[in-house]
């Protein structure tokens, strides 16, 4: 029995829709032993794959074959997770990194924040101009 990539792919919801998984395949993110893949390719019971989505590369090994879209807890008896640990390193790090930006609210300044803060610094300078003008009477 065979299944086509692109079917696959969206049966074991690895993309959201047959048309992104196809895509995918188009752009070259879809690979077999180094070869990217068409979405008209098939796969077998025991094809090895790998799956370029973001910054690592998921690798997996068909237990086998379904046309119809499964529910997610069905998944890990037809698919097999064979990602190296050094992948999903570099999916945690990209986490972390995510993580290190500045607090919420530290920001660029708002349009309120941006109004207070020229009203604020145009009423100062304002006022030093005044003492200014006061000293060369």
């Amino acid at each position: 029995m065979n299944e086509r990539v692109d079917k696959y792919l969206f049966a074991m919801r690895i993309y959201k829709t047959r048309s992104i998984a196809a895509d995918a395949c188009k752009k070259g993110r879809v690979t077999m032993n180094g070869t990217e893949l068409k979405p008209s390719r098939t796969f077998q019971i025991g094809d090895k794959f790998s799956v370029r989505k973001g910054p690592i590369t998921y690798s997996y090994e068909i237990l086998r074959l379904s046309e119809n879209r499964l529910g997610a807890k069905l998944v890990p008896d037809y698919l097999r997770d064979i990602t190296p640990k050094s992948q999903l390193e570099l999916l945690e790090l990209a986490r972390l990194a995510g993580q290190s930006g500045r607090d919420k609210g530290t920001g660029r300044p708002t349009k309120k924040d941006r109004r207070e803060i020229e009203q604020f610094l145009s009423s100062d300078y304002d006022e030093e101009l005044d003492d200014l003008d006061d000293l060369d009477n």
